[in-house]
């Protein structure tokens, strides 16, 4: 039981069946009280090829929208994990593992405002690009690099990766997008990343040049003369394209720089240089590319496909890993998952050049790591996640958009609940919204959620809300119109909001329990007006590839969560 005053209600609710517990509290003037979410992976992929053994896990070994993943060790044992949050809050999430294969998330790297996470007014794109972590044993302090497209370059500092981290320290000399920190033997602090070609003159569209310069960890600034060490790629008689999210690493005494190139897209690829210093000069590799899925057979089963924007780490035992972005398309190159973490060995040439894939190998959906138990908590595979808010804070995986919203939601006003306020903002607006989200995880799921809502007027409504960005969005809503109450679905597009689909329900009705389905390229909607005994369509088979990236663009994945508004 929740709380005691829920009282003879809530126990009649129970003694009916419900299948998790009837609300059991009364509605209350322009809130939505949501009772529970629950998410449930149901990927046919995983149902029809489960792992052989308990060594082995699945790709994405982050599912759902986790992109531009970089990671770190601190040399005895610990990885630590961040990726892009673009404009949700928190920003950069972080995850620890011991082992590369089971990663928890301990939190975020940036979770104050105070660190430039004010995004009002920036697409859902913009804000907070490729974050990049590194551990410098020299100061035995974590650095986590980034680009808030807004303000510019910045990092942050720690010496607990679990805990806080530092206020920005802005770059004002480091122009460009994902930088990166390497720190040398010798305790010197270098940042490499991407920026304009030579002069700002560049020869095509996507001629970007890759620049490092010497950073003192003493004084936290950068020094001396800033340098260009890749101008175009890694075959400039070719004219790739964003040569971008840098990282160097030092093995062996030689300096390997290694660059995404190719556009996020379907040409998206990984290469790799080296030479004698930080600063070069580097050569490439004459096998490049080193991972890359844009020679396969698009009509092959189970794609995945943009694989790119790398990083990658050496264990204990010698071993080196690497972790990527890649997609996994259902058709026409559509998905709602956005860019996924993906996790493969990595495998050295003779003359001492890593690659992850070969040219024509398709990045494995199972592998095998010896010597690791996979755990019961993954983050791979089919898996549910059941939210009942009994916590004053929100867990981690729960994000908001473009600000902490704690203005419109509470967790402590109807504790054991989440309220949330009908507030004076629609869903297309770039705007902190009244909503409360997280990703989505896979292909085919199912999300629920109960809420007791009163619309008291027609522009007033709560539910579901699926969100792609501004103009690329489901809603499933309790809402009203001239004293007659609804269960309606809403598609929101760049020409506005228009309704697809509606039951009517009782008045007297406050408490319903709304269900989204998703089976690849298509949503099912649906309510139950009796804690969950029943469930009655509001529409079927709507077009998922409207939220799509295909469809949508940008550099996020689909999200989902509870949603309360004033206005349609």
């Amino acid at each position: 039981m929740k709380h005691t005053l829920l009282g003879i209600a809530f126990v009649c609710g129970c003694l009916a069946g419900c299948r998790t517990h009837s609300s059991g509290i009364a509605p209350q003037s322009s809130v939505a009280i949501f009772d529970y979410f629950n998410y449930r992976g149901e990927d046919t992929y995983y149902k029809n090829n489960t792992l052989p053994d308990s060594c082995s896990f699945y790709n994405p070994v982050l599912a759902g929208w986790y992109s531009d993943p970089s990671l770190c060790t601190n040399g005895e044992g610990d990885y630590f994990l961040v990726t892009s949050s673009f404009t949700y809050f928190p920003g950069v999430p972080i995850f620890h593992s011991r082992d590369l294969v089971n990663w928890e998330q301990v939190g975020h790297v940036l979770s104050r405002p105070s660190q430039l996470l004010n995004m009002e007014k920036q697409h859902v794109s913009g804000g907070i690009f490729a974050p990049a972590i590194a551990y410098n044993p020299a100061n035995q302090t974590y650095y986590m690099i980034t680009t808030n497209v807004g303000a510019g370059n910045f990092f942050v500092k720690t010496k607990d990766p679990y805990g806080e981290w530092s206020d920005p320290i802005m770059l004002p000399g480091v122009w460009g997008i994902d930088p990166a920190f390497f720190f040398d033997e010798d305790g010197k602090g270098y940042i490499v990343n991407n920026d304009d070609a030579p002069d700002g003159k560049p020869e095509y569209p996507g001629h970007r040049t890759v620049r490092v310069v010497e950073f003192d960890p003493a004084t936290d600034r950068c020094v001396g003369e800033r340098k260009i060490v890749i101008d175009k790629g890694c075959r400039p008689e070719e004219k790739p394209i964003w040569c971008e999210g840098p990282h160097i690493y030092k093995i062996n005494g030689i300096y390997y720089l290694m660059t995404a190139e190719g556009g996020t897209s379907g040409w998206h690829s990984e290469v790799i240089y080296r030479g004698p210093t930080p600063f070069g000069p580097y050569v490439p590799w004459e096998g490049n590319p080193i991972l890359t899925q844009r020679t396969l057979d698009p009509n092959r089963p189970d794609p995945v496909t943009c694989a790119g924007h790398a990083d990658m780490v050496k264990t204990p035992e010698g071993d080196w890993w690497g972790v990527f972005l890649a997609c996994r398309p259902v058709a026409d190159n559509k998905e709602n998952l956005g860019r996924e973490t993906f996790l493969m060995p990595v495998k050295w040439t003779e003359d001492g050049w890593p690659r992850f894939t070969e040219d024509g190998q398709a990045v494995p959906l199972v592998v095998d790591k010896p010597g690791v138990k996979r755990g019961e908590n993954v983050t791979f595979g089919n898996f549910s996640r059941m939210e009942q808010f009994n916590d004053s804070v929100l867990g981690n995986e729960w994000m908001t958009l473009r600000g902490s919203a704690t203005d419109y939601y509470s967790l402590t006003t109807n504790p054991g609940y989440l309220t949330i306020k009908c507030a004076d903002v629609k869903s297309s607006e770039k705007a902190v919204l009244p909503y409360v989200c997280r990703r989505l995880h896979h292909h085919h799921f199912c999300v629920d959620t109960r809420v007791t809502f009163q619309p008291e007027h027609d522009a007033q409504s709560a539910g579901l809300l699926l969100l792609k960005d501004e103009t690329h969005q489901y809603l499933l809503v309790r809402t009203c119109r001239e004293n007659r109450h609804f269960i309606e679905v809403c598609k929101i597009s760049a020409e506005g909001s228009s309704t697809i689909g509606e039951k009517e329900i009782a008045p007297g009705i406050a408490t319903v329990d709304l269900r989204i389905n998703g089976r690849g390229l298509e949503y099912d909607f649906s309510f139950s007006p009796d804690g969950g005994k029943t469930w009655e369509s509001v529409v079927e088979g709507v077009d998922a590839g409207f939220t799509s990236t295909a469809v949508a663009g940008g550099f996020t994945g689909t999200v989902v969560g509870p949603y309360a508004s004033n206005v349609r």
